[in-house]
């Protein structure tokens, strides 16, 4: 190729950068998130892209926080008018959704909203999809081996991450403490490492995307009041107990409801008689916390590879920061 045409190519991508830009919302769990997003894409001609592992499922709505009131909002002629949004309520809970099909969706939307005209807001608090649409990975397209998964799925946790290191020493590394005790993703990680080449597993990919990432700084003391506060209004006003029994009734066993983690899994175990109420608010309390700092440290590994987060405390500043961004 030419120097002429490759430096045509150059300024192009440089062009669709420029023009093709996408804000990013991230922070823990009862940050909110979702609120700031919602403000922001009402003000710059925005749709929300949503980047959360659980709320792509129908009928998971309270366990998950899609707090769908918050997408309406009042129009300068005092109409109340809904802030589109994109990959909520996409597939069935009995179904699995990967990685891989999320990136494909993801970039699906991003790339209509712009054709439209309209601004991408990605939010969300799921450090991996977040990263895979940011960075733009290629992701193997290894499709599930229900044999080795039967095979997988009577190991401990502790025995498959020593069975990835030794498949992939690298891609074990990178994993942080709530990967390497999450079977269902160690699982998923071995079939890949077994059907894909090391070198293939991970290839960075270039976008034409201008990325601005503005992540929500709290007080961890008032996270978990948040959270604690958040949790009660769902279980007592909001009947988070009822939505794991209706899900329970078409069809999703308990074993499924488990491994969403977090509400359904300790919803289902109080539901099964295994847990008290009251021991279930507890460890689901605890549990929850703990997920918001291990999504914490997922951002902060992610600035240490290189990703650049603009840190805000409140809405001003990153109303300031977006206005600077897309002008």
């Amino acid at each position: 190729m030419a120097w002429k045409e490759k430096y045509k190519i150059r300024i192009m991508s440089y062009k669709l950068r420029i023009k093709n830009k996408i804000i990013v919302i991230l922070g823990p769990t009862a940050s909110g998130k979702t609120k700031l997003a919602v403000s922001l894409a009402h003000k710059y001609n925005g749709e929300i892209v949503s980047a959360d592992s659980r709320q792509v499922y129908k009928g998971m709505d309270i366990g998950t926080g899609k707090d769908l009131a918050v997408y309406k909002v009042k129009s300068q002629k005092s109409k109340v008018i809904t802030v589109p949004y994109h990959l909520i309520d996409v597939i069935s809970p009995k179904t699995n959704f990967s990685l891989a099909k999320y990136q494909k969706l993801a970039y699906k939307a991003i790339n209509d909203i712009l054709k439209r005209g309209r601004r991408p807001i990605l939010v969300g608090g799921s450090g991996l999809y977040l990263q895979v649409i940011v960075d733009g990975y290629v992701l193997p397209a290894s499709k599930p081996d229900k044999k080795l998964r039967k095979k997988l799925e009577k190991m401990s946790k502790e025995k498959l991450f020593k069975m990835l290191e030794k498949l992939d020493f690298k891609k074990a590394g990178s994993l942080n403490e709530s990967d390497r005790k999450n079977k269902r993703r160690l699982i998923r990680y071995m079939e890949i490492a077994k059907s894909t080449p090391v070198h293939k597993m991970i290839q960075p990919l270039e976008r034409n995307y201008n990325f601005l990432v503005i992540g929500i700084k709290k007080d961890m003391d008032e996270i978990r009041k948040r959270i604690y506060k958040r949790l009660i209004e769902r279980l007592e006003k909001e009947d988070m107990v009822g939505e794991v029994k209706r899900l329970r009734k078409q069809g999703l066993s308990w074993k499924r409801l488990e491994s969403f983690g977090l509400e359904y899994k300790f919803i289902a175990l109080y539901l099964q008689g295994k847990l008290s109420y009251d021991e279930m608010v507890e460890k689901l309390n605890i549990a929850i916390s703990q997920f918001a700092k291990r999504q914490m440290s997922w951002f902060r590994r992610w600035e240490r590879q290189g990703r650049k987060i603009k840190w805000i405390k409140n809405k001003i500043a990153a109303d300031k920061l977006v206005k600077n961004f897309v002008k």
